[in-house]
């Protein structure tokens, strides 16, 4: 299961070794960079503002996310991230994300399509 969390910015304040391991990428350069760090070029910015739409407003959001590896490859998830708080009060958003099916892939990619 691949975790990360943000601040409310989408700055990266945890990532677990999963994340690291299919990201290509150390905690060391994860934390403290921001998230879209790993978003694939693929995706359609319209995807990435409904997800930060969503949290922003309090709820969680679901769905398929291609991202990129540090060696320029990429990585398909289906995630699903909410918003939360740290002890301070501050907002944080979690994702925990895990590998897609094959038709969850192909659906992802269909829907997608059409929002480029």
């Amino acid at each position: 299961m691949i975790v990360s969390e943000t601040d409310a910015k989408g700055i990266i304040v945890y990532a677990n070794e999963d994340f690291c391991k299919i990201a290509g990428y150390t905690k060391e350069e994860l934390i403290g960079n921001p998230h879209n760090m790993v978003r694939h070029k693929d995706m359609p910015s319209k995807a990435f503002e409904d997800l930060w739409n969503t949290v922003q407003s309090g709820n969680i959001w679901n769905g398929m996310v291609k991202n990129r590896t540090k060696d320029g490859g990429y990585y398909w998830v289906n995630a699903t991230v909410f918003p939360s708080e740290d002890s301070k009060g501050n907002k944080r958003y979690i994702s925990v994300r895990v590998k897609p099916t094959e038709d969850e892939i192909k659906t992802a990619k269909k829907l997608y399509e059409t929002l480029s």
